[in-house]
């Protein structure tokens, strides 16, 4: 398959997919095209090599040994939080918070506020979320007798801010919204949400999940009092993510988890808990995963976040064209402010079956809610097929998937 060549400086689009091994494989007989990158993106050799690098070489468990592998695991462990320190800007190291992924982190904040809200009072989330985004508060209020309250959305995908600023005056004790959908790409105003959220005393949290692929977020220029990610969707490995805050809410919120590594003291009468990060990272961390985020980072900075927007802007354009061309095809999520996601059915053709078609032919799209089920009662429909383009990902491989979605809808009219 032919790529073409990025103008954009220290962008080369053919250099760019050798560093991914997948990309080379087929799939069905049929060169893999991967436009699901917003569940999980592939990984380069250089993230891989750093996975394989700690288990072959120093191999052990962190800030517990005097021994020269753990002081070498430790080392490039503590490295990898500066590193996703300086990456999203927090103030401190021990603002960064390793977790599992996006939902781990959520749950954190979930968990340890139920000691700080009470019966009646208001939670905010918005109609775009992720169920991970969703779950979470709906126990939360369960256990508190708080009341989850929803931020509407219109037609095109995007928040009504001035229903938003209605549900300010119940006066909301946390507002907790997304940066980017992961079903309609529609990019969410957060900066302005974090602002009017704090005027009323709002603490708020933003899931970052599908946002850190496309964009670099700057938490104090935020202003976010939590942000959380997963690394898997930012070239990384899975089972690894963080969660940033602000240290005067680490402080005030109590541990999540009980165990090792988190005290600082323990009797059978009483425990004292470890400082920050430590005091919620109980238990053997993904050590390997850590500092495999580290490396992730690292790689797409080499590449630059703004290289990445521009040519991931030209590949939802040059996209969205393309498939608005095929009779009966409809997008959902038509946000002015989107990133490179395209949800859509064809006629009332079923989505699972157009995406089993499509990786017959060596096309793996994502079908079905996005575990994003209200946003599919909305639409009044079962789900979508989604498109998610990535960096490496290229005009070439749009056309051909424009043709295989030609070929299934023929099949299946």
């Amino acid at each position: 398959m032919q790529t073409q060549t990025s103008t954009y400086s220290n962008f080369n689009i053919k250099s760019i997919r050798n560093d991914f091994p997948i990309l080379s494989r087929e799939v069905n007989g049929k060169p893999l095209i991967y436009f699901d990158n917003a569940a999980t993106s592939q990984t380069p050799q250089v993230v891989i090599d750093a996975i394989v690098d700690y288990y072959q070489h120093y191999n052990a468990n962190i800030h517990r040994g005097v021994h020269t592998l753990s002081q070498e695991a430790t080392e490039a462990y503590e490295a990898s939080r500066r590193k996703i320190q300086h990456h999203f800007n927090a103030k401190h190291p021990h603002e960064i918070i390793f977790t599992s992924g996006t939902t781990h982190g959520i749950n954190m904040i979930a968990s340890s506020f139920t000691s700080l809200i009470n019966k009646g009072e208001v939670i905010l989330v918005s109609a775009v979320e992720h169920h991970s985004n969703i779950v979470p508060w709906q126990m939360l209020c369960e256990r508190t007798g708080a009341i989850l309250e929803v931020i509407p959305m219109n037609t095109d995908g995007e928040l009504i801010l001035s229903e938003f600023e209605e549900l300010l005056k119940k006066q909301p004790k946390l507002v907790a919204v997304t940066h980017i959908s992961n079903a309609l790409g529609s990019i969410i105003p957060i900066k302005y949400i974090i602002a009017k959220s704090h005027e009323v005393g709002a603490a708020v949290l933003i899931d970052g999940a599908q946002a850190c692929p496309h964009l670099k977020p700057d938490v104090q220029d935020l202003d976010a009092d939590f942000y959380v990610c997963g690394a898997h969707k930012i070239c990384g490995p899975t089972g690894i993510g963080m969660l940033y805050g602000k240290e005067e809410w680490l402080n005030k919120l109590p541990p999540y988890q009980g165990g090792g590594e988190m005290i600082a003291e323990v009797t059978f009468e009483k425990t004292t808990y470890a400082g920050l990060p430590h005091k919620f990272e109980a238990g053997t961390p993904n050590i390997s995963g850590g500092i495999a985020f580290g490396m992730a980072l690292d790689y797409m900075n080499s590449i630059g976040f703004e290289n990445i927007a521009k040519y991931e802007q030209e590949l939802l354009v040059y996209a969205t064209k393309k498939l608005l061309s095929i009779d009966g095809l409809k997008i959902y999520g038509t946000a002015k402010n989107k990133t490179s996601v395209i949800s859509f059915n064809v006629g009332d053709i079923h989505p699972y079956d157009i995406g089993t078609i499509l990786d017959k032919l060596g096309i793996a799209v994502r079908t079905g809610h996005h575990c994003t089920q209200p946003i599919m009662d909305f639409y009044n429909i079962p789900g979508t097929v989604r498109a998610s383009f990535s960096f490496y990902n290229t005009k070439e491989e749009i056309d051909v998937f424009v043709e295989a979605l030609k070929r299934a809808v023929a099949m299946l009219s």
